[in-house]
């Protein structure tokens, strides 16, 4: 079958499609993944069909204000929807959306009839259990969170109108609303995948039948790919150390942010890595080494505790090393993965970004390191997601479909 995933946004909104798509092709698939030009390295590297997709998410991942983050999410949106169409071509029998690209991929599959799955890494439907991923972690009652959770995605209806009607008027399709599409697709219980763990966030009993939750999806690694020199020395020369890094979060202000983690490293007694990222990060000196990209699945296991914006990809990659977290959430769906990890006590209380110091810091990754019960929570979330196989299920979904 020639499938093609459709994902948009950060690193961490994509890299996950990179493994899965690298199953499907071994399985026999021919796969392709349209993303941002910025990440088609991530796709090629996997040995996967990359296609571009109109739109950048670089230099955007400064902004943490409410009002800077909708205007920033409106103009990508903008971006995406006059182009999405081309990344389809008459070959396709499968798409594969993510949260992102499914408001507008209903539509294509409306206008060329190829069927389509939802392929998510954070939950998106209205639930009881929990608010919504994108409104924080603080439960308003089973009633409130459902509440909340309709209008959140009243609210992500809104900000796809203008992409929905260019996109639409385009396929010479007549005018939809976003919401009135979401409520078609709902009626017909259009089968969504979500690609993260059970041990974070198990299915909810009230979602409808169509809305599975099968583990998480990894970035493709090749097992062969060696960490740097530099780093295994590193990791050679003393105690395991602290990785600290904020993912594409908190552009322009890796100097502060630098300076904290230097601080509290030194402060607790503990050996760091710093990654850089977009933020920037860098120190130098004998207990503290400065790092670019390397796989999480291969450095991880060797630290003491991972300190990071808690993205859903690296909050999946430290519980799935079993190593415990401080977690420093900026914006979006963070401060939810965040609050999952301190419930399964594998991290601390969230450090919320505009709070952030050495002196907090340092008091958490003293607790996180010295006491042992973060370790054993986050050892025992590791052998849960070991049973999974989410990659396995999305495959199994997808002949199921063909069927």
């Amino acid at each position: 079958m020639r499938i093609l995933i459709a994902a948009a946004g950060s690193r961490g909104d994509v890299a996950p499609y990179t493994g899965l798509g690298a199953e499907l092709r071994l399985a026999g698939h021919d796969v392709a993944i349209a993303a941002t030009d910025a990440y088609a390295h991530l796709v090629r590297d996997a040995g996967l069909e990359f296609r571009s997709l109109p739109a950048d998410t670089r230099g955007r991942g400064a902004g943490t204000g409410k009002r800077e983050l909708m205007r920033t999410a409106a103009a990508f949106v903008t971006e995406l929807g006059q182009g999405f169409a081309d990344a389809v071509d008459d070959d396709t029998e499968l798409l594969l959306l993510s949260a992102t690209t499914a408001p507008l991929g209903w539509h294509l599959t409306e206008a060329t009839g190829i069927p389509s799955l939802g392929a998510y890494l954070q939950p998106t439907a209205p639930t009881g259990d929990f608010p919504p991923a994108v409104t924080g972690t603080r439960s308003l009652g089973r009633l409130g969170n459902r509440a909340m959770g309709r209008f959140a995605l009243r609210m992500v209806d809104r900000l796809y109108e203008q992409a929905v009607a260019d996109l639409r008027a385009r396929l010479r399709l007549p005018p939809l609303a976003p919401s009135a599409m979401r409520r078609r697709q709902e009626q017909a219980d259009w089968p969504v995948l979500n690609g993260y763990s059970t041990a974070l966030v198990p299915r909810p009993a009230d979602w409808r039948p169509g809305m599975r939750v099968v583990g998480t999806w990894w970035p493709h690694h090749d097992p062969a790919e060696r960490l740097p020199a530099e780093l295994e020395d590193f990791l050679g020369a003393g105690p395991r150390p602290v990785l600290i890094g904020f993912g594409s979060m908190a552009g322009g202000e890796g100097e502060r942010l630098s300076g904290i983690a230097v601080r509290a490293l030194r402060r607790a007694g503990l050996r760091g890595i710093l990654q850089s990222g977009s933020a920037g990060l860098a120190a130098d000196g004998d207990d503290v080494l400065t790092i670019g990209d390397v796989p999480h699945a291969a450095l991880f296991p060797r630290l003491a505790a991972v300190v990071h914006h808690a993205g859903a990809g690296t909050s999946a990659a430290a519980l799935r090393a079993g190593v415990p977290a401080v977690t420093v959430p900026v914006t979006g769906d963070q401060p939810f993965w965040a609050g999952r990890l301190a419930a399964l006590g594998a991290a601390t209380d969230p450090i919320p970004f505009p709070s952030l110091t050495a002196e907090r810091l340092a008091d958490a990754l003293d607790r996180v390191v010295k006491q042992e019960s973060y370790a054993q929570a986050a050892a025992t979330a590791a052998r849960h997601m070991a049973t999974e196989d989410g990659a396995g299920q999305a495959l199994k979904a997808i002949e199921e479909l063909r069927a």
